[in-house]
């Protein structure tokens, strides 16, 4: 009996520490770290929208190519923090992608800085990003949610879908994902 007692009183304080733990700066790589610390998995970010769809407002900083062909949220506000150039970077052996300088005021436009906005981005980078602009202007309840839209890469050897976005995120979460288009939430500048 003293055993089960034990284990009783553990599991609760070890479940407590896990959960109110959630991630901290030293579990996310740079790229996806920000000057606010606040963060959550897309699935913790559906939950907290579906519990309040009236006070937690999504926002998906992606391309709109990719808002419009990749699939998003049916409830995201699409505001692109950069757009796609028709050039390329060799050396990085990506397209170059220069920052949407209205990004802020675009935000603005549709958000108060005391609004609780959770913002996406592909996998994370891009979110992290825009929170810490969001940040110098005066927001404080922004969220980055961590594993984005399309999740991390596959990373297992010899898998046919290794470096595929298929580990976590938005689109792999079970939640709701679409490719329907409401003009009020695309990026129409």
């Amino acid at each position: 009996m003293p055993k089960r007692r034990l284990i009783l009183c553990v599991i609760p304080f070890l479940l407590l520490t896990f959960y109110s733990t959630g991630f901290s700066k030293t579990d996310l790589p740079e790229e996806k770290q920000t000057t606010l610390g606040l963060y959550m998995t897309a699935l913790e970010a559906f939950s907290k929208w579906h519990v309040d769809p009236n006070s937690v407002n999504i926002l998906d900083v992606r391309t709109r190519a990719e808002y419009v062909f990749v699939g998003h949220a049916p409830m995201a506000v699409n505001i692109p923090i950069l757009f796609f150039k028709n050039e390329f970077d060799k050396e990085k052996n990506k397209p170059l992608m220069p920052l949407n300088e209205n990004f802020v005021a675009e935000v603005k436009k549709k958000f108060k800085e005391t609004d609780t906005i959770l913002v996406m981005c592909r996998s994370g980078g891009r979110s992290a990003y825009a929170v810490n602009l969001l940040a110098e202007t005066g927001f404080k309840k922004v969220y980055s949610i961590v594993d984005g839209f399309e999740g991390d890469k596959l990373d297992i050897e010899g898998s046919y879908y290794k470096g595929k976005r298929l580990v976590n995120g938005w689109k792999n979460s079970g939640a709701p994902w679409t490719y329907q288009l409401d003009s009020e939430l695309l990026y129409l500048p």
